[in-house]
């Protein structure tokens, strides 16, 4: 969503495209094609970027004219992406559990670090002010802290099964939504010190994350579920889909 603009964005992953739409009307305004299978999207306070798990790229959207300006290769999966506001974006390789770097200016792999006792990263966030990346790690069920200027892990702690990570800014805490039904919140005391503050209860199904940086309340989707069969997700009952609000 860019409130600029009056425009919000979304990936469509069957489609592999982005729709553009009207903040007032809801209003279609485009439709974008990008790699396959887009997934994760963000603003990076300049362009959209998507996160194309099929075609193992990212693709870079200017939102003034709703084009497509420039695409990065990764080879790997990637999952979810942040920017530290200074020309990087941050990638997490999920099948070769690496952080992958690109500049956004030129859209150029700088770098990959090699994720240090952290495997299949998914959730991903960024303190800016610290140069900290928070690495939610389902394989390993780990929260990784990285130094974002080296790829030195600074802290980890255990987790669970996550899919999602939040960083409030404010409180300077740090959400990981878990299968099982759990929430994990870890505090940043400082660039280096790190310390579990609490589980917080939530849905089997809960494993994905958001936050409202004015209330601090955490909104996790969830539904219920049919028991997991041949080695399969559990799938949804119809009708069961609600939104958990956490919050103090």
């Amino acid at each position: 969503m860019i409130k600029s603009l009056g425009k919000g964005y979304t990936s469509n992953g069957k489609a592999n495209s982005v729709s553009v739409f009207d903040l007032q009307t809801y209003k279609i305004l485009a439709d974008i094609p990008v790699g396959q299978n887009p997934d994760a999207i963000f603003y990076d306070d300049k362009k959209i970027i998507t996160c194309n798990g099929r075609s193992k790229d990212a693709t870079i959207i200017d939102p003034a004219t709703n084009k497509v300006v420039g695409t990065v290769p990764l080879g790997d999966k990637p999952e979810t992406a942040v920017s530290d506001g200074k020309g990087k974006i941050f990638v997490n390789g999920e099948t070769t559990n690496a952080v992958i770097v690109f500049d956004a200016i030129n859209y150029k792999e700088v770098v990959r670090y090699k994720i240090d006792g952290g495997e299949e990263p998914t959730g991903l966030a960024i303190d800016r002010a610290t140069n900290r990346l928070f690495i939610a790690c389902a394989g390993s069920q780990t929260m990784v802290v990285m130094n974002a200027a080296t790829g030195k892990t600074i802290a980890k702690f255990p987790i669970g099964d996550s899919d999602g990570l939040v960083f409030d800014s404010q409180t300077k805490i740090i959400y990981t939504a878990n299968a099982g039904g759990t929430i994990s919140a870890i505090r940043e005391v400082s660039a280096n010190k790190y310390e579990f503050v609490e589980t917080i209860a939530s849905e089997p199904s809960a494993r994905t994350i958001g936050i409202d940086y004015i209330t601090h309340h955490l909104f996790l989707p969830a539904a219920e579920t049919e028991p997991a069969t041949n080695g399969e997700r559990p799938k949804q009952i119809p009708g069961s889909f609600h939104v958990i609000e956490v919050g103090k």
